[in-house]
């Protein structure tokens, strides 16, 4: 038996949002904890980690570890039907081959429940090794959004440089180039103002801006984002989701011989 009760409904239609365009279909595992899901992306570039705790919840329950697999792009419509201010449950039994989804309004005067077929998927859990990154950069999620979208009419490619000066992104294209820099400031007002740059080593890393662009879908989720960059692994760009988990973004660097030679 299996049924949470999230009172922030709003939360988890912000999470499909995120992740809906990216990954097709996948495993929601759930666990005593809390629920988790881990995928890459249809061609193999992105990979996706997002964990939710049992405490985030209003009311949890979980008898066993089971595993259900859902198209996100069904669950997403499902959800779309909850109203912002919706209390949302999940609810699923053991051996069934459907979940159903129940959206009441705040004060109850109005209940709603969709039941949605499950799937059978397999997915190979990938162990994400922990590890220490050269930089972590700590900025505004919505600067961080902006910064990328204006990148992507200029080139295709985003190239991240972190030095002591501060954090550059920066792109060429066939109209030109464009370089934007963010000192720290940790000076501001409110602390998701700030820019906070953690560095062990310099580094500089290119990235395809397509998938840093579907990445900020996850901004409503987090006033701020957390990149880490090291030299030959995957930058994660990671949103927190309020006090109860996070949406973690992998992706491989491009390799400096991916690039055509200028003029070539």
């Amino acid at each position: 038996m299996l049924e949470l009760r999230l009172v922030q409904g709003s939360l988890l239609k912000k999470v499909l949002e995120s992740i809906k365009d990216l990954v097709n279909d996948a495993n929601f595992d759930f666990s005593s904890s809390g629920f988790s899901l881990q995928s890459m992306d249809s061609s193999h570039v992105a990979l996706v980690a997002l964990l939710l705790k049992s405490e985030g919840f209003e009311h949890y329950r979980c008898d066993r570890n089971t595993s259900m697999g859902m198209n996100l792009g069904n669950m997403s419509k499902m959800l779309k039907c909850a109203g912002n201010d919706d209390i949302i449950t999940i609810k699923g039994d053991d051996g069934s081959d459907t979940v159903t989804f129940m959206f009441e309004s705040p004060t109850q005067d109005k209940i709603a429940d969709f039941e949605m077929k499950l799937m059978d998927i397999d997915s190979e859990h990938l162990g994400i090794p922990e590890a220490e990154y050269h930089a972590i950069v700590k900025m505004p999620s919505a600067e961080f959004a902006r910064i990328c979208k204006d990148l992507a009419s200029i080139g295709d490619t985003v190239v991240i440089s972190v030095t002591k000066e501060g954090v550059k992104f920066s792109t060429r294209g066939d109209i030109g180039t464009a370089n934007i820099v963010l000192r720290q400031n940790t000076t501001v007002d409110k602390p998701e103002d700030a820019t906070v740059i953690e560095m062990n080593e310099p580094v500089s890393m290119t990235f395809a801006l397509r998938y840093m662009n579907s990445f900020t879908k996850a901004t409503p989720l987090s006033s701020t984002v957390t990149i880490s960059l090291s030299p030959d692994l995957p930058v994660v760009v990671e949103y927190k989701i309020a006090e109860m988990g996070y949406v973690r973004f992998y992706l491989a660097p491009k390799m400096e011989e991916d690039e055509p030679e200028p003029g070539a």
